[in-house]
């Protein structure tokens, strides 16, 4: 068993950079120690290990795209934004990339990232951004400790259907489940709805997030450790079981649990009893189970990676918090929300929008979720305090690869210049296909159809990264796929070489 390391505390904001370059990683470290404690990772491998480790959770993080394995695409430093937030759902993650075309930019953002900012970057400016982000998240925390009279905002069928839900489980003693997407706010629905507004709200509430911890040390931190247990445990402690007492105890991330412990976390289900490491005692636990998760947990257990006794165990209850795209207007009471609390709290003048401005985010699907909504509040306060919002200038703050409709129907976007010139080429390229095509079949030698469908594929996604000149997000859109497929198809063909 692994001993718990510490991490010496400070009064300066820990800020977190994670750059494969040490000579970028080393002079940002220098260029930010003024206003930060500072720590690197080189890879997201490294920067998981290192997290689990600290027992202090970092405020900020500046994040490469261009990671290992494969630093030439951004997808390591997509799949890190995703996991910083799992980890810690607080953290405002701001990304310093050369992979700085606009598609890779609102993508950061969609998955969460506060800000987003381009190679290279003048120290001063990137520290400004940072404190900036900063004093945005003191605001949320203010926020969060004051506790509105209710979090949900909005009155459309899916959120009265969770109303509903929590009203009738708010009181149980049986364990819920709850299942949404990233950004969707399960953390509030469990702390808030199934504890501060329930019989239990003078009760202990814990809360472990089992993606932010060492596997080796969810056991001891569960269920508490013996004087002696693993190297490290020089006193007896009790875990998460035993303090929550009677009250609630928040599993966030459930899905993260290794399968070894699983099946001990089923028997306190069954049964309330437990043993702390190192000790034949058996305790017993009258805490109420509230477990979330974004994975789908149903899929998990088909393919063993999750005990199909444990998911039937803790989904008694399951509650599935409704994605922003299903909630119709409510999408401007958030807006209407936060907008207000940032503008109040930052004393500047509230931004509004503009007729198409509004028309765009009332149908724009924020695949984020109440997260992104509230990032992109944040960014809009910042930018046009009082001012008016236009469509292109809301445009930009959106991740709009997969939301063409939305763009098609905007008059300033019916006739692009590029897309006309691309359907003109795909037109005679997809004519020479076929003829082509005519004299290869009528000619005696053998035909391979696969090795020629992969051949004008490759052919078509050279034509269409030329055309945009290299830029991937408007090549995928030309192509009529999204960004990830092309680059899946391209690091395929770069293999094949």
């Amino acid at each position: 068993m692994a001993s718990l390391p510490e991490f010496q505390s400070t009064e300066k904001p820990l800020l977190l950079i994670v750059d494969d370059d040490p000579l970028i990683a080393d002079t940002m470290s220098f260029s930010m120690s003024t206003n930060f404690e500072v720590i690197t990772s080189h890879s997201r491998q490294h920067c998981a290990q290192l997290l689990r480790q600290l027992r202090r959770t970092p405020e900020l993080a500046l994040v490469d795209l261009g990671l290992p394995p494969l630093p030439h695409r951004p997808d390591e430093g997509f799949a890190l934004i995703s996991d910083l937030l799992k980890i810690s759902p607080e953290i405002k993650i701001v990304v310093l990339s050369g992979q700085s075309d606009e598609g890779n930019a609102r993508h950061a953002r969609t998955l969460g990232a506060t800000d987003f900012v381009a190679k290279p970057c003048n120290p001063v400016d990137l520290q400004a951004i940072l404190l900036r982000a900063l004093a945005f998240r003191a605001l949320d925390a203010r926020q969060r400790a004051e506790r509105p009279a209710s979090p949900l905002i909005g009155n459309s069928p899916p959120m009265q259907k969770l109303r509903a839900q929590l009203q009738q489980y708010a009181d149980s003693p049986f364990p819920v489940l709850v299942e949404g997407e990233s950004g969707s706010g399960k953390e509030i629905i469990a702390s808030f709805c199934l504890h501060h507004e329930t019989k239990r709200n003078s009760k202990p509430f814990m809360a472990l997030n089992c993606a932010a911890i060492s596997p080796n040390l969810v056991e001891p931190t569960l269920f508490g450790y013996a004087k002696g247990a693993f190297t490290g445990a020089t006193a007896s402690k009790s875990g998460y079981f035993e303090d929550a007492a009677d009250g609630t105890l928040f599993l966030d991330e459930i899905g993260e649990l290794p399968l070894e412990l699983q099946a001990k976390l089923l028997r306190v289900l069954e049964n309330g009893e437990y043993q702390r490491v190192g000790e034949t005692q058996k305790r017993v636990s009258q805490a109420r189970i509230v477990a979330a998760t974004n994975r789908d947990l149903r899929k998990e257990v088909r393919t063993g990676n999750f005990r199909a006794d444990l998911y039937h165990r803790l989904s008694v209850f399951s509650i599935s918090v409704p994605p922003l795209r299903d909630m119709g207007d409510d999408k401007l009471l958030l807006l209407t929300h936060f907008r207000q609390i940032y503008a109040t709290q930052t004393q500047q003048a509230p931004f509004s929008f503009d007729e198409e401005a509004q028309k765009l985010w009332t149908c724009y699907g924020f695949p984020g979720n109440v997260r992104e909504l509230r990032n992109i509040v944040i960014r809009l306060t910042a930018k046009h305090p009082g001012q008016a919002v236009s469509f292109s200038e809301l445009e930009t703050e959106l991740d709009l690869e997969d939301e063409s409709p939305v763009l098609a129907s905007h008059p300033a976007n019916s006739a692009r210049p590029a897309d006309v010139m691309i359907e003109t080429t795909a037109k005679a390229s997809l004519d020479a296909v076929v003829d082509n095509a005519l004299q290869r079949l009528q000619h005696p030698a053998p035909f391979d159809l696969d090795r020629m469908l992969n051949e004008t594929e490759r052919t078509f996604i050279d034509a269409a990264l030329k055309l945009a000149h290299g830029n991937v997000s408007q090549a995928a859109r030309l192509l009529g796929i999204n960004r990830t497929t092309l680059y899946n198809r391209m690091e395929s063909f770069a293999k094949e070489q």
